[in-house]
């Protein structure tokens, strides 16, 4: 196959013929000459309102491959390299046990993906439900208000993101192809199969939930075992290694290989093993809300006239206050929902979420502000502990409801009593209120400052009709599990990993250092 990059079609006129004219063009050659061709990635040049692209990175498949490569002189025309991944070897250590995995999130289902299909079959216990019961412990709660501490928007089947708009980009460098295979993998499993190609690919939790049971039972199906209503509460140390753990408070599992893809939000289980003696340490995080506007508004913004042949347009917006704080937006939802994402009694968190179709009409993102516990001389535990104060103060005020306010009142500092032109969509119920009451002086004077510059960058953006819920406190984990080259923890045999270890931020970065990791494994054992 033949690569071509920099396939420019206007938005307007995208279809088969006209990419593949355009790819004839380049090549020199007749259109009925190419064989077929397959799309590898997909992104929108939008510099120029007056003129929106597809810009294309296509696969050719021709009968004079060579002759065309010979004669063509052009940096963007190249042999497709291969860009398979490879299977690693595996080692020669003896494995008493079968490994354990703690939490099936993204982290932890490839993992054991990886571990199965080389034949380890792989114990995986999940202390929520499997994603049917969850998705029902979840609408009772948004509900009723009734909270399920064990089968939530955190915990459960599919992890924190099967409840969120189910995206799959990331910054990490591929070279040996890891993104590639995990985006084969959901395809295979029922995904769309263009989130192999388009730039900012996403499942959405609607299809997300079926993808995740299809990935269980091909893990099944490849001999692992999957133990839900299943809680790590304590391990047992001997020498300086794990040899056994212990769930649901009296059951005791023989190990000696223990991978942590416990969730950002899993504190009970970091405290355990924090008091056991696993290493680690506070890092930074942020805090912030949820601004919700009209998404034909950001479409306007972003696409123009051109807005009604493109999908719901998301945005990027950063900004560094006068005192030196990091604001930005984060996990934008295109056409989608804020939810009460809390997992804890009488404390309350918010998250984004979209479906698919991304259409409920209302944009929302996170606006958060930098934190550093270093700054305030924190350790782990105080670390948590100031994310769950701030939680608390969120409950409260909003009475267990998510906490709204319009932007012109949070200007005031007054208590909104009104909705405005704009209408929330929210998963859970919600109260009118003044939001600042609750937040940090830091986070205030942040967002006070940054979000009128991010009206200079989005017309309409510091209307005074947007919304802003809180709190916004999952961002990231508030620790990072220590662990070496060998992706080891302090504590021999334990590998910690994803979103909850501190080593990534998002379900394609945590599905990466899953199989990573699964990968330095099967380098050291065999089956």
């Amino acid at each position: 196959m033949i690569r071509i990059r920099q396939i420019k079609v206007i938005v307007t006129n995208n279809s088969e013929e006209v990419i593949k004219e355009k790819i004839a063009k380049r090549l020199k050659i007749k259109s009925n000459e190419i064989l077929d061709y397959k799309i590898n990635k997909e992104a929108i040049d939008a510099r120029k309102s007056n003129e929106i692209f597809y810009v294309y990175e296509v696969d050719v498949i021709l009968k004079n491959e060579e002759y065309i490569l010979n004669n063509i002189k052009d940096k963007d025309i190249f042999k497709t390299p291969n860009e398979e991944y490879i299977f690693p070897k595996m080692g020669v250590a003896k494995l008493n046990h079968k490994p354990i995995i703690v939490g099936s999130g993204p982290a932890g289902l490839f993992a054991a993906y990886l571990l199965s299909e080389m034949g380890y079959k792989p114990l995986i216990i999940e202390r929520g439900k499997m994603v049917d019961d969850r998705l029902k412990s979840v609408e009772e709660f948004w509900q009723t208000g009734k909270l399920n501490l064990e089968s939530n928007v955190q915990f459960g089947e599919g992890g924190a993101g099967t409840f969120s708009d189910g995206k799959l980009n990331t910054l990490i460098k591929d070279k040996e192809h890891i993104g590639k295979k995990i985006m084969d993998i959901f395809i295979e499993n029922g995904a769309p199969k263009d989130i192999a190609y388009v730039h900012n690919p996403h499942i959405g939790t609607d299809l997300l939930r079926d993808v995740i049971k299809n990935i269980r039972q091909k893990i099944i199906n490849q001999g692992g075992i999957f133990r839900y209503n299943t809680k790590l509460t304590d391990i047992i140390i001997e020498n300086n290694k794990i040899t056994k753990i212990v769930v649901n408070d009296k059951e005791i599992i023989d190990c000696d290989i223990l991978i942590l893809a416990i969730g950002h939000s899993a504190r009970d289980t970091i405290k355990m093993l924090y008091d056991n003696g696993l290493k680690m340490q506070p890092k930074a995080f942020a805090i912030g809300v949820r601004i919700m506007h009209e998404q034909d508004m950001i479409n306007t913004n972003q696409y123009g006239k051109f807005k009604d042949y493109l999908p719901n347009a998301s945005y990027k917006l950063t900004y560094t206050t006068t005192k030196g704080r990091g604001v930005y937006s984060f996990c934008m939802c295109p056409g989608g929902y804020v939810i009460n994402a809390s997992s804890e009694l009488n404390c309350l968190a918010i998250n984004g979420m979209s479906l698919h179709s991304r259409d409920s009409g209302v944009a929302n993102s996170a606006i958060v502000v930098n934190f550093n516990p270093n700054d305030l001389n924190m350790d782990v535990l105080s670390s948590i502990e100031y994310q769950r104060k701030l939680e608390s103060f969120a409950y409260k005020l909003g009475n267990g409801n998510i906490p709204l306010q319009r932007w012109e009142d949070y200007k005031k500092n007054k208590p909104t009593t009104a909705l405005g032109k704009l209408h929330p969509m929210v998963k859970g119920k919600y109260l009118l209120t003044n939001i600042r009451e609750s937040l940090p002086d830091f986070i205030n004077e942040a967002l006070l400052e940054a979000i009128p510059y991010f009206g200079t960058k989005i017309k309409g953006f510091d209307d005074n009709d947007t919304l802003l819920a809180i709190i916004e406190s999952r961002t990231s984990s508030p620790i990072t599990i220590l662990r070496d080259e060998n992706k080891v923890a302090s504590i021999q045999g334990i590998y910690p990993v994803g979103e909850g270890a501190g080593y990534a931020g998002g379900i394609t970065s945590a599905a990466i250092d899953g199989i990573k990791t699964a990968e330095v494994i099967i380098k050291k054992y065999h089956n």
